[in-house]
């Protein structure tokens, strides 16, 4: 590859806001505006990609908004499919672009506006935006498919929110620990203060208050159950207005430009998918995770002693232990394992929490050295995006890694899976879930039949009023109905 198509990380922005009410492209200008800032770069942009809103009202057209808004004119706009990954999706696939003389400089952005949301007056201007949704023009999408992330055992049960299911895949792991759900709320408390303290150095963090292992575990009247064992202080926080962006440009486009003493080179990038839920062999693990990281730290020709930074995506603490178990770090790891404080202390604006960590990375690796790492999820634990990052240029070039054969073999695990069954079964994950009254109000499982098929099912009123608020990994069940409930 000629060096100078090495893709770097030329510039980025983020922004936040507590008081005004604005959409959410309105944030992404901001930081866009900040990366853009250096004299020439603006006028360099080819490509405006916006990471998908999902909580905020947006038009159909967010990425043309945003170029016409930064006054970028002629440039190629475009959205994206939802997910947690997508923006180090956006950044490895330009990458690739740039490295393959496609591409020269792209701006990547996104936000959300969930506050103004819910502090605006229904009626207003702001508000309409989301009827647009209904235009016939709108900004070409790209992006991995949504489809497949849930299927029709989910589905027929109505289990779908990650505040559910990321607490079933916790309570697998916490299992095959040797954990109860209090014993694992209470083990994960200092992880969770370690993020907490993190975020409280942020500027761009939405909670700057350091918080003790027992002030995030235990369960009061501000800190109620959700889910088990996740009480609110262990689950993503959505109600923000933050965006971010971020520059990926040539070493050619940044030397034209003055800009090539604080680049950050895009070392490598990879991507991988998990089966749906049910269908996983161990609920209390990603091998997709596992899968993209090994193969991004190999494309890169290092080890994960050479990591500096790193940032995992915590959306639920589950998907922070499965991002170490990958690595083969542990939790307690002294490189720490956010770079911005996660999901439930910095903030979840939405799919665009990882540009916040790219756009964090790209201000801190100068100070810090070595190398840096990004691993992004999307869905429900599903979709992984991992990024590697570094100070100089990388000697064998940027290398996006081939994961398809890993794929095929982890594709190749899924069980299958009914929708309808009657007869005994072993739990293999579960949780309780609760009203907001602290009142227990359903209680999922997912199954394994005596023929090693899976299946999905709740407890149904009679069961519920009696089962204890435990663990039942490990249980036998007793399934039937339409849709599917067991009882004890």
């Amino acid at each position: 590859m000629d060096p100078a198509r090495t893709p770097v990380l030329l510039a980025a922005g983020q922004s936040i806001e507590r008081e005004e009410i604005l959409d959410a492209v309105e944030l992404a200008v901001r930081a866009s505006e900040v990366a853009l800032a250096a004299e020439g770069l603006r006028d360099r942009i080819q490509r405006v990609s916006m990471v998908s809103v999902v909580f905020s009202p947006i038009s159909s057209k967010p990425a043309t908004q945003l170029a016409e808004r930064l006054g970028l004119k002629g440039v190629a706009c475009e959205g994206t499919t939802p997910g947690g990954n997508l923006p180090q999706w956006l950044v490895t696939r330009a990458a690739a672009q740039i490295a393959a003389g496609e591409l020269d400089a792209t701006l990547i952005a996104g936000a959300e506006a969930t506050r103004s949301m819910r502090a605006a007056d229904p009626d207003a201007e702001f508000m309409k935006d989301r009827r647009s949704k209904s235009e016939v023009e709108a900004d070409p999408v790209v992006g991995p498919s949504i489809h497949g992330m849930l299927s029709d055992v989910e589905l027929a049960v109505r289990l779908y929110k990650p505040i559910e299911l990321y607490p079933l895949f916790e309570s697998a792991l916490a299992h095959s620990q040797g954990r109860s759900f209090d014993e694992q709320r209470e083990f994960l408390g200092p992880l969770m203060s370690r993020f907490s303290h993190v975020a409280a150095g942020h500027p761009y963090a939405w909670f700057r208050e350091k918080q003790s292992a027992r002030e995030i575990s235990e369960v009061t009247a501000t800190n109620r159950l959700v889910a088990q064992p996740y009480p609110k202080k262990m689950n993503a926080f959505p109600n923000v207005d933050q965006g971010a962006a971020v520059v990926v440009a040539s070493l050619a486009t940044a030397r034209e430009l003055g800009l090539e003493g604080r680049c950050i080179y895009v070392w490598s990038g990879a991507n991988n998918t998990e089966p749906t839920p049910a269908r996983r062999r161990d609920l209390g693990d990603a091998p997709a995770m596992r899968a993209a990281s090994a193969a991004a730290l190999d494309a890169a020709g290092i080890g994960v002693d050479d990591l500096s930074l790193i940032d995992l995506y915590s959306c639920f603490p589950i998907a922070v232990e499965v991002g170490a178990n990958g690595l083969g770090i542990a939790l307690d790891d002294p490189r720490g394992l956010t770079l911005t404080g996660g999901l439930p202390f910095f903030g979840g604006p939405g799919n665009n929490y990882s540009m916040h960590a790219i756009a964090t990375l790209f201000e801190r690796l100068p100070d810090a050295g070595g190398m840096g790492y990004i691993g992004a999820n999307g869905g429900l634990l599903s979709k992984h995006s991992i990024g590697v990052y570094g100070l100089t240029s990388p000697p064998a070039g940027f290398v996006q890694a081939d994961t398809s054969g890993r794929q095929a073999e982890i594709d190749a695990t899924a069980l299958a899976a009914v929708t309808q069954a009657s007869g005994d079964a072993t739990v293999v994950a579960s949780t309780v879930i609760y009203g907001r009254d602290g009142t227990p109000i359903e209680v999922p499982v997912i199954a394994t039949l005596g023929d090693g098929r899976r299946v999905v099912a709740k407890a149904d009123e009679a069961t519920l009023a009696k089962l204890p608020e435990t663990n039942l990994v490990g249980e036998r069940i007793r399934v039937s109905g339409t849709p599917l409930h067991f009882e004890v």
